[in-house]
């Protein structure tokens, strides 16, 4: 994915953003974050977390999360969730999770190859998971013929942008432990959803019942790490041997956790996500009034996921690079990141104003192309 040499006449005269808009993973790396891992690139430190930055990283996870959680680093968020959901499940379990869950169809079937469990995917419309829907599956508890639900995974903010209050999450882990279901939160953007709803990370997370989060670092600034957080050490149990049967045991520890020092040690981890949030307020109310683009729901974190006219699409992914989300309804989705400027957004929306008032024509530059797709699809990570 890369912007095009040759764009629509529509756009010619406009200047190109600099930044992108398909994903937060596609942002680089916080100059604080890459010179705390140029400070630590110094000596030599013991291997596989047995370091000092790695206990001082730790201890800040406690400050935020709480003092009696147990926090251990992973390479990816992928590797993050199957560490996490490994350690929650039985061998006999399922998970109840939204459709549409980053764990069911976004990781290549990874919890399901790995951990041998079945994902129990209930409809999700605005990406969250009700109360209720975790009751459907209550009569399934102790039947020997049926695989036996077991963790309730949430994910904060949902892959459609939208959050749980903190009250919602509660309500959810009051339903799960009622049941003795463990409640797992996927927050690879969980700093998007902190920063939005204006709590700190321990009141939407474990003062509201969860067990085991999935704490996102790379979309936050970071180069490469995640977290999971238990919500203590009897729940922690023996994850650390899970993680490396996970192949997610860093040896030089030391540079993921450097990381976690940088973002958590002050406030940048909260000044990234606002920022990020604070760009898609601005891209939204930029085009929301541009005829042609639809917005279903209110912008609340990073991501917006326009419905656009359909022969906008690709021009405008060829000019900015983006995603499509669903090529059926003509929706992209378009993500802020931390370096996200006001000014790439300006530019942006005068790209997407112009395209859409623009009468609608074959872009010369695909004419002699029969065999390129109207609309690209591009994975929704």
């Amino acid at each position: 994915m890369k912007p095009a040499e040759t764009v629509h006449p529509a756009l010619a005269s406009l200047p190109r953003p600099t930044g992108w808009f398909g994903s937060d993973n596609q942002s680089g790396v916080h100059p604080d974050v890459l010179a705390a891992i140029v400070e630590a690139n110094t000596g030599y430190a013991s291997a596989y977390g047995e370091d000092p930055l790695t206990d001082a990283a730790e201890e800040l996870f406690r400050l935020h999360f709480g003092g009696e959680t147990e926090t251990l680093f992973t390479f990816n968020g992928t590797g993050a969730n199957v560490t996490a959901l490994q350690q929650l499940l039985p061998k006999y379990g399922a998970v109840i999770c939204p459709s549409g869950a980053h764990i069911d169809v976004d990781e290549t079937g990874a919890p399901e190859k790995l951990l041998g469990a079945k994902m129990i995917t209930v409809p999700a419309p605005d990406g969250k998971l009700h109360p209720d829907q975790i009751t459907e599956f209550t009569h399934l508890l102790g039947v020997q013929h049926h695989v036996q639900p077991a963790v309730v995974s949430i994910t904060q903010s949902t892959e459609l942008g939208t959050l749980y209050t903190v009250d919602e999450i509660a309500q959810i882990a009051y339903v799960a432990h009622s049941h003795d279901m463990l409640v797992h939160l996927d927050g690879a953007r969980i700093a998007n959803g902190a920063a939005a709803l204006g709590c700190t990370l321990k009141e939407m997370t474990f003062d509201a019942g969860v067990d085991a989060v999935s704490f996102g670092g790379t979309k936050n600034g970071l180069m490469l790490g995640e977290a999971v957080v238990f919500k203590d050490r009897a729940t922690a149990g023996g994850a650390i041997f899970l993680r490396k049967q996970s192949t997610q045991l860093a040896s030089k520890m030391r540079f993921i956790s450097a990381q976690m020092i940088a973002l958590l040690s002050g406030d940048l981890w909260l000044r990234n996500a606002q920022n990020a949030n604070a760009m898609a307020a601005q891209l939204d109310a930029a085009v929301r009034s541009i005829p042609g683009v639809v917005l279903e729901r209110p912008t609340v974190v990073n991501s917006l996921f326009p419905l656009l006219p359909k022969h906008v699409i690709e021009p405008l992914q060829e000019w900015v690079p983006h995603y499509t989300w669903n090529a059926a309804t003509d929706q992209v989705r378009w993500v802020c990141s931390w370096d996200t400027t006001a000014e790439d957004v300006a530019n942006f929306a005068a790209g997407v104003k112009a395209l859409c008032l623009k009468p609608q024509t074959a872009n010369p530059a695909h004419s002699a192309d029969p065999a390129r797709p109207e609309n690209s699809a591009y994975p929704a990570i």
